[in-house]
């Protein structure tokens, strides 16, 4: 009797440690939904008893990030020195000092396809870089080029969930032998990517760009895809971009003139980037790649030149842009001699826009046809 009722006294408290337990399952790893992080705009202040000035000294005092090394909680027109440090979105940014990070658990869906999107500033070195990590995953971001006047730039990156949940990590290497030196985050969002089918009459798979990262609706400067190793998923998938340093622009018809649907790139690089997929096409049979290129309307204007390669052919298509939008149609007809062909394009300058900013020709709309496939199409 007497054993029974320890068993009944303490039931209740192993149902509040459970409950406990639950609670902090719930807090360590957030679900994750389409848009903004759990505080990912990092407008949910720290408490004034965890900062030491701008520095944050408490390795929780972020609300949902956990952060390691000098990090810094930045007001919107606080100075460094005579520097202007603007925020993007909202009143806060946060600042990542030499091999500074920042961090949150994530609940995601395993085996899916995820893309992030966030904004960076350069604040110090030429050559200020960001390693992103989604455990086990990892890349590098360069962000020593500036494509904004305003010296913020959103970027993407994407990666397939190998666990439920995951760890999201942002840590700056240091490039600087100042220990505060370091670039300015802000606005963290995340995306579900779809892997893009190959629709009737085309072979490339998302020719329109329809597929991609995360626009953020209140910036007007779309989404930088940076450069990858050709392993890595793409937020752009299946399409990849090749370069050293540089990025391709992903811009949408609420902020620019795109020319069909509600999204295109932008080659804001020159000849330093191209754009690639790859296909399976029958050697010795013909091909038909018929694309669009012009000008995001965003006052990017004079000779707009794309370079379309695939197999041994190639051609140029010129857009004489007066910078408000507008487009025209390019062809290539080539012979494969492979198994598999790449279809490349490649902006043939660098293109700036008055206030001195990167710009260049859109591509959109980009379809692949067997030659002996459509003509059984047409009849």
């Amino acid at each position: 009797m007497g054993r029974k009722t320890e068993m009944i006294q303490t039931t209740p408290c192993v149902a509040l440690l459970l409950l406990v337990g639950v609670a902090f399952a719930a807090r360590s790893a957030s679900a994750i939904t389409d848009g903004l992080l759990p505080n990912g705009n990092f407008e949910e202040a720290p408490d004034k008893s965890q900062m030491n000035g701008t520095r944050v000294t408490g390795r929780y005092a972020i609300p949902q990030w956990e952060i390691s090394g000098f990090v810094e909680y930045i007001g919107s027109g606080q100075k460094q020195g005579d520097m202007l440090l603007p925020v993007p979105e909202g009143a806060y940014a946060v600042r990542l000092g030499n091999e500074a990070s920042i961090q949150q658990r994530l609940t995601l869906t395993r085996g899916m396809h995820y893309s992030i999107t966030f904004s960076a500033a350069r604040t110090c070195a030429q050559s200020e870089l960001l390693n992103i990590t989604i455990t086990p995953e990892s890349g590098e971001i360069p962000i020593q080029t500036v494509y904004t006047s305003s010296g913020w730039d959103s970027y993407s990156w994407a990666f397939k969930a190998k666990h439920s949940v995951v760890l999201f990590i942002v840590h700056n290497p240091g490039v600087s032998d100042d220990e505060a030196c370091g670039p300015l985050i802000d606005s963290f969002a995340i995306k579900t990517l779809n892997p893009p089918q190959r629709t009737k009459g085309n072979m490339l798979k998302n020719g329109g760009f329809e597929e991609g990262p995360y626009i953020f609706p209140n910036t007007s400067w779309g989404v930088l895809v940076p450069p990858m190793d050709e392993d890595d998923y793409s937020p752009l998938s299946p399409w990849t971009i090749l370069s050293t340093t540089k990025s391709v622009k992903y811009i949408d018809a609420a902020h620019y003139a795109v020319p069909g649907g509600a999204r295109a790139v932008e080659l804001v690089s020159g000849m330093e980037t191209a754009m690639l997929q790859e296909v399976s096409t029958v050697p010795g049979r013909s091909y038909r790649l018929e694309f669009s290129v012009g000008d995001a309307g965003d006052g990017c204007s004079g000779s707009l030149t794309v370079q379309a390669y695939a197999s041994r052919g190639s051609v140029k298509v010129t857009y004489q842009s007066q910078g408000t939008g507008g487009y025209k149609r390019g062809l290539l007809e080539f012979t494969a001699t492979e198994k598999r062909t790449r279809v490349v394009f490649v902006s043939m300058a660098y293109t700036t826009k008055s206030d001195g900013t990167l710009c260049g020709p859109v591509i959109d709309d980009a379809s692949l046809v067997s030659v002996r496939s459509h003509r059984r199409f047409l009849l």
